[in-house]
């Protein structure tokens, strides 16, 4: 019998994946490669708070509701302590035809833990045959942020945003529900129809608190979200504004009953920065 070298593990054998197994692509890597999850560190490598790591780290997102669906948007700047880590980084991700999910905190663990989520989402729906219902992606999502809780109390915090689109609501017109989570996985329904998390959140949900309503058609939320982001930017420097000259616009994906989860095209978000700047230059204060 061959044991794997010290630190290593054992690759997992082939009899595992023709074998029936749990609908849960988590539970089955939980199972047979537990290393290679989200906010897993290998053993006798545990950091202590006090080292002093220095991590990336992704900031400003914003979620509103709108009539007939849901959106969800991010800026594209990223840290580490107050160096500008990436300007360009991708913190918005459709995770199936009807959800989406952003991310703010430690990013590689976000980023990592949204990848997980989508594969888990299309795993279940090949598995049973039929898509997870909108809160069981929620409650889903919520146990993979609880699992994250020891690497959180190191200061590897990662928070989601998720957004999706109800194929069950009885109301077609507020069909669309934003989930918000603390880094225990509490899990709480947003019903003010809006919320924003990262370090510009103060400024951002300020903004839409008087600019946003429920009521409104997808092309002036998505104004709503690029004013709010704006907003952000201006008062908080971990959140990157739009970037005229770079070409870099926020990323903006939206969830209808009709389209299902879309990103906005480059061309339109340019657009509408274009008009919001416009408009900043002559009332810098919106």
């Amino acid at each position: 019998m061959s044991f794997p070298e010290p630190g290593r593990r054992a690759p997992v054998g082939l009899d595992a994946y023709l074998a029936p197994g749990p609908s849960s692509f988590t539970d089955f890597v939980t199972e047979h490669a537990p290393h290679l999850l989200p906010g897993r560190v290998p053993e006798g490598l545990a950091p202590r708070a006090s080292v002093g790591l220095e991590f990336v780290h992704g900031t400003t997102i914003v979620a509103l509701e709108f009539a007939g669906g849901v959106l969800i948007a991010g800026d594209r700047r990223a840290t580490s302590g107050n160096v500008i880590a990436q300007r360009d980084i991708e913190k918005v991700f459709i995770t199936d035809s009807y959800s989406a999910a952003a991310m703010a905190g430690a990013a590689g663990i976000g980023v990592e833990m949204i990848r997980l989520f989508t594969v888990e989402l299309e795993h279940y729906e090949k598995i049973e045959g039929t898509t997870l219902s909108l809160d069981g992606k929620a409650n889903k999502l919520s146990a993979m942020v609880r699992a994250n809780l020891g690497a959180a109390m190191q200061g590897l915090a990662a928070i989601p945003l998720l957004v999706g689109y109800d194929t069950e609501a009885t109301d077609p017109s507020r069909a669309g529900r934003i989930f918000t989570y603390d880094v225990t996985g509490h899990l709480q329904d947003e019903s003010l129809g809006f919320h924003s998390i990262g370090s510009g959140s103060v400024f951002a949900k300020s903004a839409l608190k008087k600019r946003h309503s429920v009521a409104v058609d997808l092309p002036t939320a998505v104004r709503n979200a690029v004013e709010a982001l704006y907003d952000a930017a201006d008062d908080d420097t971990a959140t990157g504004g739009p970037d005229l000259t770079r070409r870099l616009y926020p990323i903006v994906v939206s969830i209808t009953g009709a389209e299902g989860a879309v990103r906005r095209p480059e061309s339109e978000i340019a657009e509408v920065v274009a008009r919001v700047v416009a408009g900043r230059t002559e009332n810098p204060g919106g």
